[in-house]
């Protein structure tokens, strides 16, 4: 039987011309999938190409991508079959809005490294199962552009999503532009240009974020040229003054604060200059010096034999203890400019429109009397019935609506509470905490320094606010309890390391409880 040549499967030996080409755009709602395929039809059209796009929709934001499919042959006259849907192993241009799509991508079979050329962004979208996880769930990022460098005949990623934001437009203008630069479809760039320009609606700033993109893709540095080739992180800012602007006074504070961190260990700097950013931003300048303060404490227990990792997450969770999340630095951070153009932009919202924005509190009498000077409010906590009564008027749900004047003036004095804050009983709370985690970290440091180590990571489980922060306290000390059960053994940094990825696990604890339990048989046992 003599095998006859279709136009969807070409006879063997035939030019690149006449293949099918077939290319798979994965991307959640709101990324503009579609009309990244409508383009990319448009432009094989005008490139003398017949063309057929489908889509497959996906159950949910996180829980599967909208698959739009698009598969082009050169217009020889002949009218081919397209399929509707990509195949495993049958994919040669697959395009990802996110990191983690590329990765599902690649699990579902549809990146070869004989034929797909694979581009994606860099930037990434946390999954629902990542959001859940109570410590840090993300998924590395670092595993899924290696897989994808040994899985992909080419791979190209940078943070697209940046590229669009800068321009002021959606992610699917530079994901074309990424396509048009990579050269894997045989198309002119003005064709490219010429299908955005017919889309007649934001025209300007689509060209502008596509050609930023084309050039990116093509290996060209640009002003958006923030990450490597690869989409993974540069190197830090060195010079953190230079966006710095203020009063003289607070400058010149601040340049001592920086040149502070200069002079300590080079690896112990990028994380102490994060640690040192947010805890002024929480606070003040001063604060900031009680930030290095206290981590010179450490430092003076470390050493370059050991990488300095005592003092690197010592500036770590030494920043976060310090930026505890009260009601104040909600209210702060709700009423910030910053805030309200972020919500703008991520609503859409036009210029010279009103966006009402309605924000949900709920606290508790706790979250009260931490708002209240330090007399005063413990004369609250310590008399229950007191603390009862009030706490019955205050524990309830309230909608304050920030586009109003009373409702952000009522968070803006609240959030303006700030420069009284260390007089305030949360502050003093917190700063005992602190005191006494720290300094139980540094003290077993000079004797084991692995556990001292793995204390300090400890600070890990305390976030959130509210019942949350609760919760997570609980979870902390129950963890550094079983320090006396450990005391003398020399795995008992691992034993913290296993209690505290045991509290990690889920919200309830369950978990934590079995691995405390196997702690005190042990202990039991050893005597």
């Amino acid at each position: 039987m003599l095998e006859q040549a279709s136009p969807l499967r070409p006879k063997p030996g035939a030019s690149d011309d006449e293949r099918v080409k077939k290319l798979a755009v994965l991307a959640v709602g709101g990324q503009g999938g579609g009309v990244l395929a409508d383009w990319i039809t448009d432009v094989a059209e005008r490139s003398g190409y017949i063309a057929q796009s489908t889509s497959v929709a996906g159950v949910a934001q996180r829980t599967g991508a909208t698959i739009y499919y698009i598969e082009m042959a050169r217009d020889t006259g002949r009218l081919p079959v397209f399929a509707l849907s990509p195949s495993q192993g049958d994919v040669d241009i697959l395009i990802a809005a996110e990191l983690m799509e590329a990765g599902r991508a690649i699990i579902r079979g549809f990146v070869t490294p004989e034929r797909t050329t694979l581009i994606a962004s860099s930037h990434r979208i946390a999954a629902v199962s990542e959001k859940i996880e109570p410590g840090d769930g993300r998924a590395s990022s670092e595993k899924v552009h290696a897989t994808a460098e040994a899985a992909a005949k080419r791979f190209i990623a940078f943070d697209m999503e940046k590229i669009a934001a800068e321009h002021g437009t959606m992610i699917s203008a530079s994901l074309l532009g990424a396509l048009a630069g990579s050269d894997a479809l045989p198309f002119a760039r003005e064709n490219y240009e010429q299908a955005i320009g017919a889309g007649g609606r934001g025209v300007k700033a689509s060209l502008s974020a596509f050609g930023a993109a084309y050039d990116r893709a093509r290996g060209i540095a640009v002003a958006t040229a923030g990450d490597n080739a690869t989409g993974k992180p540069a190197a830090p800012d060195t010079t953190p003054t230079a966006k710095i602007s203020g009063p003289e006074t607070l400058l010149k504070g601040w340049q001592e604060l920086v040149a502070r961190v200069a002079a300590l260990p080079a690896p112990v700097r990028d994380m102490t200059e994060r640690g040192l950013r947010k805890v002024v931003d929480f606070q003040d300048i001063a604060y900031g010096g009680e930030y290095l303060d206290r981590l010179d404490k450490a430092i003076a227990l470390d050493n370059a034999e050991r990488g300095h990792a005592l003092s690197v997450a010592a500036a770590k969770h030494l920043a976060n203890a310090m930026c505890y999340d009260d009601m104040i630095r909600v209210a702060d951070l709700k009423t910030r400019s910053t805030r309200d153009r972020r919500v703008r932009k991520e609503v859409g919202v036009r210029e010279g429109l009103v966006l009402q924005v309605t924000e949900y509190f709920h606290p508790r009498i706790e979250e009260f009397c931490g708002t209240l000077p330090l007399a005063i409010g413990s004369y609250i906590e310590n008399r229950p019935k007191l603390a009862a009564f009030l706490d019955r008027r205050i524990n309830r749900g309230r909608h304050i609506r920030t586009d109003s004047f009373t409702g952000f003036a009522m968070l803006w004095f609240i959030g303006g509470l700030r420069r009284w804050r260390r007089r305030l009983l949360r502050h003093k709370v917190e700063v005992e905490h602190l005191e006494r985690w720290y300094g139980l970290a540094l003290a077993h440091a000079r004797e084991n320094y692995a556990l001292g180590l793995e204390i300090l990571n400890c600070r890990r489980l305390i976030k959130g606010y509210s019942d949350t922060h609760a919760r997570a306290q609980s979870k902390f000390d129950r963890v550094l309890s079983a320090l006396v059960m450990l005391e003398g053994r020399e795995d008992a940094a691992d034993w913290i390391r296993r209690l505290r990825e045991a509290a990690l696990k889920d919200e309830k604890g369950d978990v934590l409880d079995g691995a405390l339990k196997t702690v005190a048989t042990l202990d039991d046992a050893a005597r």
